[in-house]
């Protein structure tokens, strides 16, 4: 079966710079992608629309998240007070056999939990995206928050994920909402269903393609 895929528009030599609020008028030549559910709930999800662009040097990804009651974890700026947050998330592969993969989870304060894994959930939460190879900027506005991401081209491709024109990705979000006995509990939001039968985005079946157009 193949991959369901986005196409990342090209804007060839034009730098994209972040400025977390994502109105800069490059991001208007990217498609939305909007194609985002829970399939473990029977609940309505409020908008999220990602899109991605790319010159020679960078991919550029941005995400808007319709969210009035944003929830952070202000315990410190621990990746557990992040795993306990609203964020959104980005997943990268070589191929399906998912050994390694990448995982980048930011909220919307522009905090970012990243990590090497493998199979069945083995998290090395040492490994850490080369600084200089990944910008993140965000806001918070009253009814939705938006986090912008660069990531170097060198460094995907020295990490085996852009394979020609192809990286095969997962686009996730968890949404924490209050419950009755006022703990916080995640609604998991994923592009790809992974046909599952309880949330897990760490699963070959999660993943979908990004396009590079013009590579």
């Amino acid at each position: 079966m193949s991959l369901k895929s986005y196409t990342v528009s090209s804007i060839k030599n034009q730098e994209l710079l972040l400025n977390g609020k994502g109105d800069t008028p490059i991001w208007e030549q990217a498609p939305p992608l909007t194609d985002f559910s829970s399939p473990w709930e029977q609940v309505s999800i409020a908008k999220i629309e990602f899109k991605a662009v790319h010159n020679t040097t960078h991919l550029y990804c941005r995400f808007r998240v319709a969210d009035a009651s944003v929830y952070i974890d202000k315990t410190d700026d621990s990746k557990d007070s992040i795993n306990d947050s609203d964020r959104v998330e980005l997943f990268f592969r070589a191929d399906a056999s998912l050994d390694p993969y990448f995982c980048l989870e930011i909220d919307p304060t522009s905090r970012l939990m990243d990590f090497k894994a493998k199979p069945q959930r083995v998290f090395n939460f040492d490994w850490n995206w080369p600084s200089k190879d990944i910008e993140i900027q965000s806001s918070i506005e009253d009814d939705f928050f938006t986090v912008e991401i660069a990531i170097a081209l060198n460094s995907l491709r020295e990490l085996g994920l852009l394979n020609g024109n192809t990286l095969e990705t997962g686009i996730y979000r968890a949404k924490y909402k209050q419950q009755p006995d006022g703990t916080y509990e995640p609604t998991w939001i994923t592009w790809i269903d992974p046909q599952t039968e309880t949330p897990d985005f760490h699963i070959a079946s999660s993943f979908g393609r990004l396009l590079f157009e013009g590579i």
